[in-house]
């Protein structure tokens, strides 16, 4: 795609500070928005957009604001940029690049559900991210972008930075609640849902980075042009954090309904050694994979789900021939287990347990029996845990068993590894 939307700043000198993002049309939605449109407008230039969250569930941002009850106050809107999913690096280019934007977007979500407290929550690596974001927050209040009496208007409005510790769990919308509330970020049992119940048990909107990315050019351009991209359930743009054994990986931005072939060989470049694709996981690690059958889907959400899998955050990782799928499964896996929080038992015993079965394998001491035990732990884990993180674990782990079941059987029978290459999950 020639032009560049969500992107537009990205690569331009300096393009983090104030003075740029202005002379570049920078807070111009903001101000219009501030200044002349009424919330509930708001929401619905969002509403028609069909602006779907791009964290990962694709939830329609607009309605997912409506959720929030009448004459509830105080309310508070919370942006997760907990960056965690193996494979996903978008919004950390958003917030060290184009912090403003972010910022806007922020701030036309929190006048939209009449919020006047914002907070970013950033990943707790990200240091340049949150000093950015930091830095940014006092060039806006300097400008009268922020503050008590935002642009002359009468609307107050503040965002507060939040750094986690570290922690994949916090990513969850009810554990990084917990985390900003200086708990243990432990997920919480919903019903009640943070629009109804969330911060300090306000009425609170959860939204992505990148989500909030778009509304600043929503508002500019209007719901039409947005819908005019991408597909008619699917609408819009969406960025794709492209890595594993492809020539060029990084950020690329593409309509949404844009076959994963075209990512794959237009955007990257091609295979490493233009090695034939094994296959793709579409959605961040915890969306199962496909197989290289299966290069001509398309990337929205209805079709990626048709295919038996997710879109999720749009972090695809790609992987060709000779690279072992019991491998891959487990290091994704190990990686679920160290990060479990430990308060549900399936995730608790079945994700350290899937992990320790497929490290038998790998090292050839496992037996066929040993595929249907990590199936009927994924039957134990799949919608009973606590939080998706369960969920999250059992996508590589079915996938790879029902697409790439003979590289399992090579290591039971012959106790080695048929295709020995890595992957790199970013």
């Amino acid at each position: 795609m020639a032009d560049k939307f969500l992107l537009r700043n990205i690569g331009v000198t300096d393009s983090h500070r104030i003075a740029v993002y202005l002379a570049r049309g920078g807070y111009q939605s903001w101000s219009k928005v501030v200044k002349g449109i009424k919330p509930a407008e708001v929401v619905d230039l969002v509403k028609r957009s069909g602006l779907r969250g791009r964290g990962g569930a694709g939830f329609p941002a607009g309605m997912k604001w409506s959720f929030v009850p009448k004459d509830s106050y105080p309310r508070y809107l919370v942006c997760n940029a907990d960056e965690g999913e193996p494979g996903t690096c978008k919004d950390r280019v958003l917030m060290e690049q184009d912090p403003h934007a972010v910022l806007e977007g922020v701030a036309i979500a929190c006048y939209a559900i009449e919020a006047h407290v914002g907070f970013i929550y950033v990943r707790g690596e990200f240091s340049l991210s949150a000093e950015r974001l930091e830095a940014a927050i006092a060039e806006a209040k300097a400008q009268g972008y922020l503050g008590d009496d935002v642009l002359g208007s009468g609307f107050a409005l503040d965002i507060v930075v939040h750094r986690g510790a570290g922690a994949y769990i916090c990513g969850e919308e009810t554990a990084l609640l917990s985390s900003l509330e200086g708990e243990r970020g432990n997920p919480r049992l919903k019903p009640p849902f943070p629009a109804t119940e969330g911060l300090y048990r306000k009425p609170t909107v959860i939204n992505n980075v990148e989500t909030l990315a778009n509304l600043p050019l929503i508002i500019e351009r209007g719901p039409e042009w947005y819908t005019s991209m991408g597909t008619e359930k699917s609408p819009g743009v969406k960025l794709f954090a492209l890595s594993g054994q492809v020539k060029r990986p990084g950020i690329y931005e593409l309509p949404l309904g844009t076959p994963l072939r075209t990512l794959i060989e237009e955007c990257g470049g091609g295979t490493l050694d233009d090695r034939p694709v094994k296959a793709v996981i579409p959605g961040g690690s915890s969306s199962p994979m496909l197989p290289a059958g299966q290069l001509d889907v398309t990337l929205d959400y209805e079709a990626i789900a048709a295919a038996g899998s997710m879109l999720g955050s749009g972090a695809v990782i790609v992987i060709t021939e000779g690279t072992c799928m019991v491998s891959v499964a487990r290091r994704l896996v190990e990686f679920y287990a160290h990060e479990d929080c430990g308060q549900c038992v399936p995730g608790r015993e079945g994700i350290a347990w899937m992990a320790k079965i497929l490290e038998r394998i790998e090292a050839g001491h496992g037996r066929e029996e040993d595929l249907d035990l990590l199936l009927d732990i994924c039957d134990g884990l799949g919608g009973r845990s606590l939080c998706p993180l369960g969920d999250a674990a059992v996508g590589p782990v079915r996938s790879s068993i029902k697409h790439f079941r003979d590289d399992y059987l090579a290591h039971i029978h012959t106790g080695t590894c048929v295709a020995p290459t890595s992957v790199t999950i970013a």
